[in-house]
Protein backbone atom coordinates (compact mmCIF):
# COMPACT_ATOMS: atom_id res chain seq x y z
CA UNK A 1 0.00 0.00 0.00
CA UNK A 2 3.21 2.50 0.82
CA UNK A 3 4.14 1.58 -2.88
CA UNK A 4 1.00 2.13 -4.21
CA UNK A 5 0.71 5.66 -2.65
CA UNK A 6 3.86 6.83 -3.24
CA UNK A 7 3.72 6.11 -6.95
CA UNK A 8 -0.05 7.81 -7.17
CA UNK A 9 1.38 10.60 -5.71
CA UNK A 10 4.28 11.05 -8.12
CA UNK A 11 1.60 10.97 -10.26
CA UNK A 12 -0.39 13.75 -8.85
CA UNK A 13 2.75 15.98 -9.11
CA UNK A 14 2.70 15.36 -12.73
CA UNK A 15 -0.21 15.70 -13.49
CA UNK A 16 -0.21 19.34 -11.87
CA UNK A 17 0.04 22.01 -13.93
CA UNK A 18 -0.98 25.72 -14.06
CA UNK A 19 -4.29 26.89 -11.99
CA UNK A 20 -5.57 28.96 -15.38
CA UNK A 21 -8.99 29.78 -14.58
CA UNK A 22 -11.01 26.74 -16.15
CA UNK A 23 -13.26 26.64 -19.25
CA UNK A 24 -17.37 26.32 -18.98
CA UNK A 25 -18.30 23.18 -17.91
CA UNK A 26 -20.22 20.96 -20.21
CA UNK A 27 -23.91 21.44 -20.17
CA UNK A 28 -25.51 18.07 -18.49
CA UNK A 29 -28.76 19.09 -18.77
CA UNK A 30 -30.25 17.02 -22.06
CA UNK A 31 -27.84 13.79 -21.34
CA UNK A 32 -29.49 13.72 -18.06
CA UNK A 33 -33.08 13.42 -19.42
CA UNK A 34 -31.88 10.69 -21.84
CA UNK A 35 -30.17 8.90 -19.37
CA UNK A 36 -34.12 8.54 -17.24
CA UNK A 37 -35.20 6.98 -20.62
CA UNK A 38 -36.22 3.85 -21.26
CA UNK A 39 -36.63 3.82 -25.25
CA UNK A 40 -34.35 6.08 -27.51
CA UNK A 41 -34.84 7.85 -30.49
CA UNK A 42 -32.45 9.50 -32.87
CA UNK A 43 -32.32 12.48 -31.48
CA UNK A 44 -31.84 10.55 -27.90
CA UNK A 45 -28.36 9.48 -29.39
CA UNK A 46 -27.53 12.13 -31.09
CA UNK A 47 -27.43 14.13 -28.11
CA UNK A 48 -25.11 11.58 -26.14
CA UNK A 49 -22.55 11.89 -28.92
CA UNK A 50 -22.72 15.54 -28.82
CA UNK A 51 -22.12 15.19 -24.75
CA UNK A 52 -18.83 13.57 -25.57
CA UNK A 53 -17.75 15.34 -28.31
CA UNK A 54 -18.23 18.39 -25.86
CA UNK A 55 -17.00 16.55 -22.46
CA UNK A 56 -13.56 15.12 -24.19
CA UNK A 57 -12.42 18.37 -25.81
CA UNK A 58 -13.12 20.38 -22.60
CA UNK A 59 -11.17 17.58 -20.94
CA UNK A 60 -8.22 17.62 -23.43
CA UNK A 61 -8.44 21.70 -23.38
CA UNK A 62 -8.56 22.03 -19.73
CA UNK A 63 -5.66 22.92 -17.31
CA UNK A 64 -6.60 23.33 -14.01
CA UNK A 65 -6.17 19.69 -12.11
CA UNK A 66 -9.11 20.02 -9.72
CA UNK A 67 -11.15 20.48 -12.97
CA UNK A 68 -9.76 17.99 -14.78
CA UNK A 69 -10.92 15.51 -12.41
CA UNK A 70 -14.31 16.86 -11.96
CA UNK A 71 -14.77 16.46 -16.03
CA UNK A 72 -13.56 13.26 -16.00
CA UNK A 73 -15.96 12.31 -13.23
CA UNK A 74 -19.17 13.73 -15.32
CA UNK A 75 -18.33 11.44 -18.20
CA UNK A 76 -17.75 8.71 -16.56
CA UNK A 77 -21.01 9.21 -14.01
CA UNK A 78 -22.92 9.61 -17.40
CA UNK A 79 -22.37 5.47 -18.38
CA UNK A 80 -25.55 3.36 -18.18
CA UNK A 81 -26.41 -0.06 -18.63
CA UNK A 82 -29.21 0.77 -20.72
CA UNK A 83 -29.07 -1.33 -23.82
CA UNK A 84 -29.12 1.65 -26.88
CA UNK A 85 -27.69 4.02 -24.32
CA UNK A 86 -24.73 1.62 -23.32
CA UNK A 87 -24.07 1.17 -27.25
CA UNK A 88 -24.15 4.99 -28.49
CA UNK A 89 -22.27 5.99 -25.09
CA UNK A 90 -19.59 3.45 -26.34
CA UNK A 91 -19.32 4.03 -30.21
CA UNK A 92 -19.22 8.06 -29.29
CA UNK A 93 -16.38 7.24 -26.73
CA UNK A 94 -14.44 5.55 -29.05
CA UNK A 95 -14.58 8.24 -31.58
CA UNK A 96 -14.07 11.26 -29.65
CA UNK A 97 -11.31 10.28 -27.32
CA UNK A 98 -9.47 9.45 -30.26
CA UNK A 99 -10.46 12.37 -31.70
CA UNK A 100 -9.03 13.62 -28.56
CA UNK A 101 -5.78 11.59 -28.66
CA UNK A 102 -5.25 13.91 -31.98
CA UNK A 103 -5.75 16.77 -30.48
CA UNK A 104 -3.59 16.15 -27.46
CA UNK A 105 -0.61 15.44 -29.30
CA UNK A 106 -0.73 18.62 -30.84
CA UNK A 107 -0.46 20.60 -27.35
CA UNK A 108 2.44 22.31 -26.75
CA UNK A 109 4.79 22.32 -24.43
CA UNK A 110 4.76 18.73 -23.82
CA UNK A 111 4.38 18.71 -20.53
CA UNK A 112 0.56 19.75 -21.26
CA UNK A 113 0.63 17.56 -24.24
CA UNK A 114 2.07 14.25 -21.63
CA UNK A 115 -0.85 15.47 -19.49
CA UNK A 116 -3.37 15.33 -21.70
CA UNK A 117 -2.71 12.17 -23.09
CA UNK A 118 -2.41 10.96 -19.14
CA UNK A 119 -5.87 12.03 -18.40
CA UNK A 120 -7.50 10.78 -21.53
CA UNK A 121 -5.78 7.24 -20.21
CA UNK A 122 -7.24 7.50 -17.20
CA UNK A 123 -10.88 8.20 -18.61
CA UNK A 124 -10.66 5.32 -20.51
CA UNK A 125 -9.67 3.56 -17.19
CA UNK A 126 -12.76 4.69 -15.54
CA UNK A 127 -15.65 3.78 -17.95
CA UNK A 128 -13.74 0.21 -18.13
CA UNK A 129 -15.21 -0.28 -21.74
CA UNK A 130 -13.43 -3.32 -23.32
CA UNK A 131 -13.84 -1.24 -26.95
CA UNK A 132 -11.85 1.24 -25.60
CA UNK A 133 -8.62 -0.83 -25.25
CA UNK A 134 -6.92 -0.57 -28.22
CA UNK A 135 -6.51 3.17 -27.85
CA UNK A 136 -4.23 1.97 -24.30
CA UNK A 137 -2.99 -0.71 -26.52
CA UNK A 138 -1.66 2.13 -28.58
CA UNK A 139 -0.09 3.99 -25.57
CA UNK A 140 2.22 0.59 -24.29
CA UNK A 141 5.51 1.80 -25.72
CA UNK A 142 4.74 5.67 -24.64
CA UNK A 143 8.93 7.03 -23.83
CA UNK A 144 6.97 8.74 -20.39
CA UNK A 145 6.53 5.99 -17.57
CA UNK A 146 3.19 7.60 -16.12
CA UNK A 147 1.62 6.85 -20.00
CA UNK A 148 2.65 3.55 -19.86
CA UNK A 149 1.66 2.97 -16.20
CA UNK A 150 -1.94 4.26 -16.98
CA UNK A 151 -2.30 2.18 -20.36
CA UNK A 152 -1.20 -0.89 -18.57
CA UNK A 153 -3.64 0.13 -15.59
CA UNK A 154 -6.26 0.68 -18.79
CA UNK A 155 -5.70 -3.13 -19.59
CA UNK A 156 -5.42 -4.51 -16.45
CA UNK A 157 -7.88 -3.43 -14.34
CA UNK A 158 -10.21 -5.63 -11.91
CA UNK A 159 -12.91 -4.66 -14.46
CA UNK A 160 -11.93 -5.56 -17.37
CA UNK A 161 -10.25 -8.79 -15.89
CA UNK A 162 -13.71 -9.67 -14.91
CA UNK A 163 -15.13 -8.79 -18.38
CA UNK A 164 -11.99 -10.87 -20.44
CA UNK A 165 -12.53 -13.51 -18.10
CA UNK A 166 -16.39 -13.67 -18.67
CA UNK A 167 -15.52 -14.01 -22.59
CA UNK A 168 -12.53 -16.06 -22.59
CA UNK A 169 -13.82 -19.17 -22.99
CA UNK A 170 -15.94 -18.02 -25.97
CA UNK A 171 -13.77 -15.29 -28.08
CA UNK A 172 -10.10 -15.39 -25.99
CA UNK A 173 -8.22 -13.36 -28.93
CA UNK A 174 -8.94 -9.87 -27.17
CA UNK A 175 -7.18 -11.71 -23.36
CA UNK A 176 -4.65 -12.92 -25.81
CA UNK A 177 -3.53 -9.98 -27.38
CA UNK A 178 -2.94 -7.97 -24.25
CA UNK A 179 -0.96 -10.55 -22.88
CA UNK A 180 0.81 -10.67 -25.59
CA UNK A 181 1.57 -6.84 -25.69
CA UNK A 182 2.21 -6.85 -22.44
CA UNK A 183 4.79 -9.49 -22.16
CA UNK A 184 7.65 -7.50 -24.22
CA UNK A 185 7.24 -4.61 -21.12
CA UNK A 186 8.02 -6.33 -18.32
CA UNK A 187 11.84 -6.41 -18.54
CA UNK A 188 11.77 -2.51 -18.46
CA UNK A 189 8.72 -1.74 -16.39
CA UNK A 190 8.59 0.20 -12.63
CA UNK A 191 7.62 -1.96 -9.76
CA UNK A 192 4.19 -0.30 -9.99
CA UNK A 193 3.86 -1.45 -13.46
CA UNK A 194 4.83 -4.74 -12.70
CA UNK A 195 2.23 -5.19 -9.79
CA UNK A 196 -0.50 -4.36 -12.41
CA UNK A 197 1.09 -7.24 -14.73
CA UNK A 198 1.25 -9.37 -12.04
CA UNK A 199 -2.49 -8.73 -10.56
CA UNK A 200 -3.82 -9.05 -14.55
CA UNK A 201 -2.07 -12.42 -14.65
CA UNK A 202 -3.20 -14.01 -11.60
CA UNK A 203 -6.63 -13.06 -12.38
CA UNK A 204 -7.20 -14.11 -15.80
CA UNK A 205 -8.49 -17.76 -16.58
CA UNK A 206 -5.82 -17.93 -19.63
CA UNK A 207 -2.21 -19.72 -20.24
CA UNK A 208 -0.59 -17.02 -21.74
CA UNK A 209 -2.12 -14.36 -19.33
CA UNK A 210 -1.19 -16.80 -16.47
CA UNK A 211 2.53 -17.69 -17.35
CA UNK A 212 3.50 -13.61 -17.34
CA UNK A 213 3.59 -14.25 -13.33
CA UNK A 214 6.62 -16.23 -14.03
CA UNK A 215 7.76 -13.32 -16.35
CA UNK A 216 7.33 -10.95 -13.56
CA UNK A 217 9.09 -13.11 -10.67
CA UNK A 218 12.09 -13.79 -13.08
CA UNK A 219 12.55 -9.90 -13.09
CA UNK A 220 12.09 -9.17 -9.41
CA UNK A 221 14.73 -11.57 -9.10
CA UNK A 222 17.15 -10.38 -11.50
CA UNK A 223 16.80 -7.32 -10.00
CA UNK A 224 17.63 -8.78 -6.27
CA UNK A 225 20.75 -10.26 -8.21
CA UNK A 226 22.09 -7.48 -9.37
CA UNK A 227 21.07 -5.13 -6.18
CA UNK A 228 19.12 -2.62 -9.02
CA UNK A 229 15.09 -3.65 -7.23
CA UNK A 230 13.20 -0.94 -5.65
CA UNK A 231 10.28 -1.08 -3.84
CA UNK A 232 11.01 -4.66 -1.83
CA UNK A 233 7.49 -4.03 0.06
CA UNK A 234 5.41 -4.98 -3.23
CA UNK A 235 7.01 -8.62 -3.45
CA UNK A 236 4.68 -9.38 -0.64
CA UNK A 237 1.63 -9.46 -2.70
CA UNK A 238 3.95 -11.19 -5.79
CA UNK A 239 4.97 -14.10 -3.15
CA UNK A 240 1.14 -14.32 -2.39
CA UNK A 241 0.10 -14.85 -6.23
CA UNK A 242 3.10 -17.30 -6.45
CA UNK A 243 1.81 -19.54 -3.41
CA UNK A 244 -1.93 -19.07 -4.35
CA UNK A 245 -0.57 -20.50 -7.82
CA UNK A 246 1.13 -22.87 -6.26
CA UNK A 247 -2.02 -24.62 -4.52
CA UNK A 248 -4.93 -23.66 -7.03
CA UNK A 249 -6.60 -26.11 -8.75
CA UNK A 250 -6.57 -26.56 -12.57
CA UNK A 251 -3.52 -23.66 -13.29
CA UNK A 252 -1.42 -23.71 -15.94
CA UNK A 253 1.42 -23.00 -14.45
CA UNK A 254 4.02 -25.47 -13.63
CA UNK A 255 3.61 -26.31 -9.69
CA UNK A 256 7.57 -26.85 -9.61
CA UNK A 257 8.22 -23.92 -11.78
CA UNK A 258 6.32 -21.83 -9.88
CA UNK A 259 7.72 -22.79 -6.27
CA UNK A 260 11.32 -22.49 -7.53
CA UNK A 261 10.59 -18.85 -8.67
CA UNK A 262 8.82 -18.45 -5.24
CA UNK A 263 11.86 -19.82 -3.14
CA UNK A 264 14.35 -18.21 -5.01
CA UNK A 265 12.32 -15.00 -4.68
CA UNK A 266 11.47 -15.33 -1.05
CA UNK A 267 15.55 -16.44 -0.85
CA UNK A 268 16.62 -13.12 -2.72
CA UNK A 269 14.24 -10.86 -0.19
CA UNK A 270 16.13 -12.87 3.02
CA UNK A 271 19.42 -12.63 1.62
CA UNK A 272 19.19 -8.75 0.94
CA UNK A 273 18.45 -8.50 4.26
CA UNK A 274 21.64 -10.14 5.72
CA UNK A 275 24.14 -8.71 3.14
CA UNK A 276 22.35 -5.12 3.33
CA UNK A 277 22.42 -3.65 6.44
CA UNK A 278 25.52 -0.96 5.22
CA UNK A 279 23.81 -0.24 2.18
CA UNK A 280 20.21 -0.54 2.80
CA UNK A 281 18.55 2.31 4.35
CA UNK A 282 16.43 2.02 7.46
CA UNK A 283 12.93 2.20 5.05
CA UNK A 284 14.44 -0.67 2.85
CA UNK A 285 15.40 -2.85 6.03
CA UNK A 286 11.60 -2.20 7.69
CA UNK A 287 10.03 -2.81 4.04
CA UNK A 288 12.09 -6.21 3.97
CA UNK A 289 11.51 -7.26 7.18
CA UNK A 290 7.56 -7.12 6.73
CA UNK A 291 8.16 -9.16 3.24
CA UNK A 292 9.89 -11.84 5.65
CA UNK A 293 6.91 -12.09 8.22
CA UNK A 294 4.46 -11.17 6.26
CA UNK A 295 5.32 -13.87 3.24
CA UNK A 296 6.06 -16.64 6.55
CA UNK A 297 3.26 -16.59 8.40
CA UNK A 298 0.71 -16.40 5.91
CA UNK A 299 2.21 -18.43 2.86
CA UNK A 300 5.02 -20.47 4.48
CA UNK A 301 2.71 -21.53 6.99
CA UNK A 302 -0.23 -22.90 4.55
CA UNK A 303 2.96 -24.30 2.07
CA UNK A 304 4.12 -26.32 5.38
CA UNK A 305 0.53 -26.93 6.85
CA UNK A 306 1.54 -25.29 10.34
CA UNK A 307 2.36 -21.96 11.52
CA UNK A 308 5.65 -20.35 11.10
CA UNK A 309 6.68 -17.41 13.20
CA UNK A 310 10.52 -18.02 13.26
CA UNK A 311 11.27 -15.45 11.49
CA UNK A 312 9.12 -12.80 13.60
CA UNK A 313 10.99 -13.77 16.47
CA UNK A 314 14.14 -13.62 15.08
CA UNK A 315 13.91 -10.33 13.39
CA UNK A 316 12.60 -8.84 16.72
CA UNK A 317 15.68 -9.86 18.42
CA UNK A 318 17.84 -8.69 15.51
CA UNK A 319 19.63 -12.06 15.90
CA UNK A 320 20.76 -12.02 12.15
CA UNK A 321 22.46 -15.92 12.76
CA UNK A 322 18.63 -17.13 13.27
CA UNK A 323 17.63 -15.52 10.14
CA UNK A 324 20.19 -17.23 8.18
CA UNK A 325 19.94 -20.63 9.53
CA UNK A 326 15.90 -20.55 9.25
CA UNK A 327 16.97 -19.72 5.50
CA UNK A 328 18.88 -22.79 5.51
CA UNK A 329 16.17 -24.96 7.18
CA UNK A 330 13.15 -23.76 5.16
CA UNK A 331 14.95 -22.85 1.26
CA UNK A 332 18.03 -25.01 1.77
CA UNK A 333 22.05 -24.83 2.21
CA UNK A 334 24.97 -26.47 -0.02
CA UNK A 335 24.78 -29.54 1.78
CA UNK A 336 20.98 -29.90 2.84
CA UNK A 337 17.67 -30.21 1.22
CA UNK A 338 15.23 -27.51 2.33
CA UNK A 339 11.87 -28.45 4.27
CA UNK A 340 9.96 -26.26 1.46
CA UNK A 341 11.56 -27.89 -1.60
CA UNK A 342 11.47 -31.33 0.29
CA UNK A 343 7.39 -31.06 0.78
CA UNK A 344 6.27 -29.36 -2.51
CA UNK A 345 9.27 -31.52 -4.88
CA UNK A 346 10.75 -29.30 -6.81
CA UNK A 347 14.43 -27.95 -6.97
CA UNK A 348 16.73 -24.98 -7.51
CA UNK A 349 17.97 -26.19 -11.46
CA UNK A 350 21.77 -27.21 -11.85
CA UNK A 351 25.21 -25.37 -11.04
CA UNK A 352 27.46 -24.67 -14.13
CA UNK A 353 29.17 -27.84 -13.53
CA UNK A 354 25.45 -29.86 -14.43
CA UNK A 355 25.17 -30.60 -10.47
CA UNK A 356 21.40 -30.03 -9.31
CA UNK A 357 21.28 -27.10 -6.93
CA UNK A 358 19.95 -28.40 -2.88
CA UNK A 359 19.02 -23.76 -2.15
CA UNK A 360 18.59 -20.99 -3.73
CA UNK A 361 21.75 -19.19 -5.99
CA UNK A 362 23.55 -17.20 -3.59
CA UNK A 363 23.33 -13.37 -3.62
CA UNK A 364 26.62 -11.36 -4.59
CA UNK A 365 27.33 -9.35 -2.48
CA UNK A 366 26.36 -5.68 -2.59
CA UNK A 367 28.47 -3.26 -4.52
CA UNK A 368 30.18 -0.65 -3.07
CA UNK A 369 28.86 2.88 -2.74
Amino acid sequence: MKVKLAFLAVLVAFLVLSMDSSLPAVDTREIDLVLKKTVLDPQDLAIIDAFLAEAVQELVRERNFTEIAKRRAVIVSRKSEQGQYADQFSKSAQQHIQAGFTQAEALRPEKRQKNAIVNLLILINGLEDLRLLDMAVARLNDENAVVRYWAVNCLTSPAIVQQLNAQVTSSPVQAATIAARLKPLIGTSSAETLSLIAEFASSMNLPQAEALLLDVADVRIKRYADWTVKHELSDIALLKMLEARITAAGSSLSKPDVAQRFAQLYSYAIQRYLKGPVVLNDTQKGHLASVLVEVQEKCVSRLMGSPQTTLRRALERENMAAISDEHDALLGSGTTQGQLPARLAFDYGTDPAGAKRTAPIPLPDAPPK
